[in-house]
């Protein structure tokens, strides 16, 4: 009488910095209490993944050998002792691993923490789920979580056609707040089609557009997802006294000055942290299904890279984002 086989699952699996993407079969993973084993459908590649495999994100470092990727979507397939918010069947996403020593969702299946997920938009595709949760939580937990946006902000959102700008535009767009963005010419048509007013930084000065859109005023929230001299610029672009700056991108030497000049705030978004320290995870799994009401009523839609992956061709994915030549969010397809 023959053993049964334990069951397995195709993963691709990073065995040092900078190599390939390895097809790897592996065991199965099993759901540990507050835990569900998730079938993964689809799993986005976000800029931060390239970094985890190039060896050059020390502030997000995954012990090799490793899966990588951060944001999944998918269906339920167990569920462990003491969840209660999901059953089996339930489509589900969210940004779960990839990171911290957590299996990422470069693979087959993965057993997650249960407070990370949230329940699925039904209007949204696999894959079109598998691009928001980490753009997300990192525009929610500044706009809503640091600045408090709202009906009567004028809000400035840098980089308002990239990965987290996009969201954040329709994020503040939702909240009821009036949204500028800034972006290249060629991006202000896809800026406008959000409801936000385009900003073309390549020839208009802050100063310019500080006094075109704000009568010199200052714009009540400042989001930078850029970094580096657009933080700097968003110190001087901020509303004085009751103004607010908030960066996903803090890296390098400010001079704070200007912003003391201003009577301003400053908050940074580090989105990670829940995920490397375990606490305050169920504030992600919250925020996605804030996400998830949005999507539903129509407000939130991501925009796709057009370019179709699968598990076989991930190496591909990861050279589209490495290279700055995506054309919105890039998505593996691991459930054909």
């Amino acid at each position: 009488m023959s053993t049964p086989t334990a069951p397995t699952m195709q993963a691709l699996v990073l065995a040092a910095p900078n190599g390939a993407l390895t097809s790897t079969w592996l065991p199965r993973p099993q759901p540990d209490a507050g835990q569900v084993l998730v079938h993964i459908h689809a799993s986005s590649v976000n800029p931060l993944d390239t970094k985890i495999r190039a060896g050059a994100a020390e502030h997000a470092q995954q012990p090799l050998p490793a899966v990588l990727g951060m944001d999944l979507a998918g269906v339920v397939e167990e569920v462990g002792q003491g969840v209660s918010r999901f059953k089996v069947g339930d489509a589900v996403y969210g940004f779960t691993g990839g990171i911290g020593g957590l299996q990422g969702s470069l693979a087959q299946y993965a057993a997650v923490d249960a407070r990370l997920l949230a329940h699925k938009p039904g209007r949204l595709t696999m894959r079109q789920a598998a691009a928001l949760p980490l753009v997300f939580i990192t525009a929610w937990e500044g706009l809503v979580d640091r600045a408090n946006v709202r009906s009567g902000h004028k809000v400035l959102v840098h980089g308002g056609a990239g990965g987290v700008g996009h969201v954040a535009v329709q994020l503040a767009r939702a909240r009821g707040a009036e949204v500028f963005a800034t972006g290249t010419a060629a991006q202000a048509g896809y800026i406008r089609s959000l409801g936000a007013t385009p900003i073309d930084h390549e020839a208009t000065s802050v100063e310019a557009y500080v006094n075109a859109f704000t009568d010199g005023q200052g714009f009540d929230i400042v989001y930078d997802t850029v970094g580096g001299p657009v933080l700097d610029a968003s110190f001087v672009a901020v509303r004085r006294y009751s103004g607010h700056v908030v960066t996903s991108l803090g890296w390098g030497t400010h001079k704070l000055a200007p912003l003391s000049f201003r009577g301003a705030t400053f908050s940074g978004v580090f989105t990670l942290l829940p995920i490397l320290t375990g606490e305050f995870r169920e504030h992600h799994g919250e925020i996605m299904e804030q996400a998830t009401t949005l999507a539903e009523a129509g407000q939130l839609v991501p925009l796709l890279d057009p370019t179709s992956f699968t598990l076989d061709t991930a190496e591909a994915a990861h050279a589209l984002v490495a290279e700055g030549r995506a054309r919105g969010k890039v998505v593996v397809s691991v459930l054909p």
